[in-house]
């Protein structure tokens, strides 16, 4: 499960939308028609779409508020953002909804939301999360992956450690290294023996107190979308660089934040997601070339909510930069956004099924890629230039 931290700092986050929506979510959620362009309603799809992400709003979920028209309310309750579902700047017909996770959903796995409430139409399930649940009764399939490369990362200080270029690297000294306890991929590490069981420290909260106490001798996770910018230009206590490796380069090469969703809903909403994906893809691409606007409501969202999450404006054009820096988001082997590389996720099953035999999960023995995710929906027309 993907966590991201509650960062005990004051961090101005009021950037507004002159069309943003009241605060409640009692205002009017009348559907525009769909303009000339995508019928989402035509093809099959609810009337509103929900999405459940796995955190408070960011932009690393730009794409899924890119989507958002206009108008749009905010359920300071609930914490969840809804509008007009748009497509290149035109309404589709259905509203689209957008769920904060972490906190909103009591730090559950978006696996669970999506069975406790078959309502939602697709929410992030890593491949991860749909390897270690294939073999019980709670199996998912990814429709698109927005992000090629997981932005998880192991960070460092390199003043302390100017040796340490890679993960493996921060074995030998012993230097231990902090994370959320049930991360699959530091099973995978010390099993492999890139780091050993002895270095590893599970009790990361999410704050950076512990790092900072331990004046840059521990290492800890954390985001290449926020944290190497975090700790350099806001966090007054640090405000130097840290060094960090993904865990994708270390061989845990699972997708983060793909979308997916119940089975008996991708089979139920099959022409939706059509014409759904699509759209999505392109969201991806529109919000890369140009994320003010999504970043605003984003902020906006932020604010409202008022739940102890802190983001700025620099904060999330920090993480743009760096998704593109870094090739988070790319163009899958065969050139388009969003498609999955079949060959990578067997490669991945392969390397997951011993970690979650060995936790005591249940991953279903002969696994194949395509029970866990699908290019059906995929438009192969949409790329990264």
């Amino acid at each position: 499960m993907k966590i991201r931290p509650l960062l005990g700092v004051t961090v101005a986050a009021v950037l507004t939308l002159a069309a943003c929506g009241g605060g409640d979510s009692s205002s009017d959620t009348t559907t525009a028609p769909a303009a000339e362009g995508v019928d989402l309603l035509a093809a099959g799809c609810p009337e509103t779409v929900s999405l459940q992400t796995d955190w408070n709003p960011e932009a690393e979920h730009g794409n899924l508020y890119q989507l958002v028209g206009p108008g749009y309310t905010v359920d300071t309750a609930k914490l969840r953002v809804s509008g007009d579902l748009m497509a290149g700047g035109k309404t589709t017909g259905v509203k689209v909804e957008i769920r904060a996770g972490g906190p909103a959903i009591g730090y559950s796995q978006v696996t669970a939301e999506l069975y406790k409430d078959p309502s939602i139409l697709l929410g992030f399930t890593s491949t991860d999360e749909a390897v270690a649940h294939s073999g019980d009764e709670f199996p998912t399939v990814a429709v698109v992956a927005p992000f090629n490369i997981n932005p998880q990362i192991i960070m460092w200080d390199p003043a302390t450690y100017p040796d340490v270029k890679e993960i493996a690297d921060l074995k030998e000294p012993g230097v231990k290294v902090r994370y959320f306890g049930g991360a699959a991929y530091m099973e995978y590490f010390t099993g492999t023996g890139i780091l050993d069981k002895k270095q590893t420290d599970d009790t990361y909260d999410g704050a950076p107190a512990s790092f900072l106490a331990a004046g840059g001798k521990d290492a800890q996770q954390g985001f290449g979308t926020a944290e190497p910018y975090f700790y350099e230009k806001v966090l007054k206590e640090w405000m130097k660089p840290v060094a960090y490796q993904y865990i994708h380069e270390a061989g845990w090469t699972a997708y983060a934040q793909s979308l997916g969703g119940i089975p008996s809903n991708i089979e139920k909403y099959d022409s939706c997601l059509k014409a759904l994906v699509p759209v999505i893809q392109q969201a991806a691409l529109d919000y890369l070339a140009a994320p003010e606007t999504a970043n605003a409501l984003i902020l906006d969202v932020v604010n409202q909510y008022n739940n102890g999450w802190v983001y700025d404006a620099g904060q999330a054009a920090a993480a743009v930069e760096k998704m593109q820096a870094d090739q988070l988001i790319a163009n899958s082997p065969d050139g388009t956004l969003g498609s999955f590389d079949l060959d990578r996720v067997t490669a991945f099953i392969d390397t997951a099924l011993p970690v979650f035999t060995a936790n005591g999960s249940k991953p279903k023995a002969d696994l194949t890629a395509e029970e866990i995710v699908t290019n059906k929906y995929i438009d192969p027309s949409i790329k990264l230039g």
